[in-house]
């Protein structure tokens, strides 16, 4: 069953997350995934959410998720993450 990876991403270093931008997208794809969305406008059309940036991700398996965002090889990518953004972040099965 697929599964997407939802994030709110507030940058805070601006170059710092551009080397993470560059870094990132063939380990995503390494672990079966893909971009579905990646920044881009957004409009809030209900409630008080005013996210500034919006990724989702959709992978084969929650496990697969998972597993890429745990992974020995995302591990200095992901530190460089939370050094230069906040970041919420689920994982939710598909259809």
């Amino acid at each position: 069953m697929p599964a997407y990876i939802v994030a709110e991403v507030e940058v805070f270093d601006e170059e710092k997350f551009a080397v993470y931008r560059q870094l990132v997208p063939p380990m995503i794809a390494a672990h079966g995934g893909r971009y579905l969305v990646r920044g881009g406008a957004l409009e809030t059309l209900e409630g008080e959410w005013q996210p500034k940036r919006i990724v989702i991700l959709e992978f084969p398996s929650a496990a697969q998720a998972k597993t890429w965002l745990d992974s020995d090889e995302y591990a200095d990518v992901k530190a460089l993450r939370h050094a230069s953004a906040r970041t919420r972040m689920i994982v939710v099965e598909g259809l």
